[in-house]
């Protein structure tokens, strides 16, 4: 079972680092169109967030996968937390800052996090786990 399950995780992370990879090209390429240099550096930075910010926890959830459930959650909320105050740090910081766009930044970043939640999504649903596991 722990080899379905960690093809899943593969599954997820493979669609999820593509979708970021496109969304990057896209990004860079409309924010450069739509607002110059700062385009670009909204989306390089949008991306770069919601790499770290989906990317972490896929990898958490692999590392875990043999794990107690109990130690699944605890890793993965705990990282969560993590993620959603150095998420909070990063836009108290940036917010004093004119350098990059921040309508492609916040676009940018909406399409990747929630682009690779329905990824990790579609990965679980075509996973193909086993209910039972029979004993040999």
């Amino acid at each position: 079972m722990g080899d379905a399950v960690s093809a899943v995780f593969r599954t997820a992370l493979r669609d999820t680092l593509l979708l970021l990879g496109g969304l990057l090209v896209l990004g860079v390429g409309l924010g450069a169109l739509l607002a110059g240099t700062a385009g670009v550096w909204g989306a390089l930075m949008g991306v770069a967030i919601a790499l770290v910010f989906s990317g972490t926890t896929i990898v958490a959830m692999a590392r875990t996968a043999r794990s107690t459930p109990t130690t699944t959650a605890a890793v993965v909320l705990g990282s969560w937390l993590v993620k959603i105050v150095l998420l909070g740090i990063v836009l108290a910081v940036l917010r004093n800052y004119e350098f990059y766009d921040r309508v492609v930044f916040a676009v940018v970043l909406l399409v990747g996090v929630i682009g690779s939640a329905l990824l990790d999504y579609r990965a679980v649903d075509r996973g193909r786990i086993p209910y039972v596991t029979p004993k040999a």
